[in-house]
């Protein structure tokens, strides 16, 4: 009782309670967390986990995964407690935050049992395989006291929320164009990437749409070019024929005649050009390196009329941080700027991409979501400039 009496005063619902409760327990507590999926992308989710365990602030409990995978998960990394049953691990009480990483068409089903079973969600993308699936998991989300936080992180990066605390200021005036790219030859150990459900459009594409609409905002159409570039792969040393798209060019609409362009595909060798470039009325932005891993943005100003160049604030920023970000909004009792509804715009963006490219027509994206809110920042922008590029400088190449 005594605990339901103190934060009267913040409370709304039952739902507020629980939420509150978790925040008096995880300041206490490690965060207890359960990884389902053990392959590839866990590899990249281990260093985060360790650095949340060296800081007491989560552990990882358990573990669900093919039974080849045991000895690596209970000997080399140390999991206590491994299932290869997704159900066994979230029926347990001893897990408090689910790391879904599987493969794609898997996403919805176990976040749903994870979101029903009360447990605080961290998904790979895509959030699901259809807006419906999708809609439902959102509405989980804003009705279940389990925290859902579906990738990509993008909008998590320095660079992402100093380039859009510029374009909130105007500081290149009104956008008018936008471009994005992100691809390469295409994965060779697993057979689903180019099976429905994969593709370089769920699979790379779209963290260049959650930054631009990051930026941006909500989409209001979109027209598609797709297809099957290269008709045959080799895959786990046996040939295969794509069911999927593995080259794609987006044309995204976001109103007042603000346009997108998104290249991506298994089809990309190599790139050396910007990952992602805003281009306004009063000047220009480019993202240096990938989304996923930035190096630093590049500016132009009309007035004064050169490049200057920001490296990268942390240059040890990795595309996992949500997992990090959502301990930590977890632990605080603060909603994660990582929002359901924005990777259900995503979502939509892509499926009616995928529309358009099988019959050459527009289609209306109709979601809308609201744009994350980022905290105010002086002087890092100030902190990290490198250098200005004059136009005596740029006339002498």
């Amino acid at each position: 009782m005594w605990k339901r009496h103190y934060w009267e005063h913040t409370i709304k619902d039952d739902t507020d309670f629980e939420r509150h409760f978790d925040y008096i327990h995880y300041t206490m507590n490690p965060l207890r967390i359960g990884i389902i999926g053990c392959g590839n992308v866990l590899s990249a989710y281990w260093p985060q986990a360790q650095q949340l365990s060296l800081r007491g602030e989560a552990e990882v409990v358990a573990a669900c995964g093919r039974p080849a995978q045991r000895d690596q998960v209970e000997n080399q990394l140390g999991i206590r407690r491994f299932v290869t049953d997704y159900r066994l691990l979230l029926a347990g009480p001893d897990v408090d935050l689910v790391l879904v990483l599987t493969s794609t068409p898997s996403h919805y089903e176990i976040s749903k049992t994870g979101l029903l079973a009360g447990k605080h969600v961290l998904s790979e993308k895509p959030i699901a395989m259809t807006l419906e699936e999708a809609a439902e998991l959102v509405e989980l989300a804003r009705r279940g006291p389990g925290v859902y936080m579906p990738a990509p992180f993008t909008v998590l990066s320095p660079t992402f929320q100093a380039m859009a605390r510029r374009v909130r200021r105007g500081d290149i005036g009104k956008i008018c164009s936008a471009r994005g790219r992100y691809g390469w030859s295409g994965p060779n150990w697993s057979e689903w990437f180019y099976r429905p459900g994969g593709g370089p459009l769920f699979d790379l594409a779209c963290y260049n749409i959650t930054t631009l609409t990051g930026w941006l905002g909500s989409a209001r159409r979109v027209m598609a070019m797709t297809g099957v570039a290269v008709p045959e792969r080799l895959v786990s040393g046996r040939p295969m024929r794509p069911e999927v798209e593995d080259n794609v060019h987006l044309l995204i609409d976001f109103g007042e005649s603000c346009f997108a362009v998104v290249t991506s595909g298994f089809t990309i060798q190599q790139y050396r050009c910007p990952a992602l470039e805003l281009y306004g009325t009063e000047g220009t932005l480019q993202m240096l390196g990938d989304d996923w891993d930035p190096d630093g943005y590049e500016l132009w100003q009309n007035c004064p009329g050169c490049w200057q160049v920001y490296k990268e604030i942390d240059v040890n920023w990795p595309w996992t941080d949500g997992l990090r970000y959502l301990v930590e909004c977890i632990r605080l009792g603060t909603k994660p700027i990582v929002t359901p509804e924005h990777a259900y715009h995503v979502l939509e963006i892509m499926i009616q991409a995928q529309a358009s490219g099988r019959d050459g027509q527009a289609k209306p994206v109709q979601s809308r979501f609201t744009p994350p809110e980022l905290a105010e920042s002086d002087n890092a922008e100030a902190a990290h400039l490198m250098h200005d590029r004059t136009r005596k400088e740029l006339s002498a190449h």
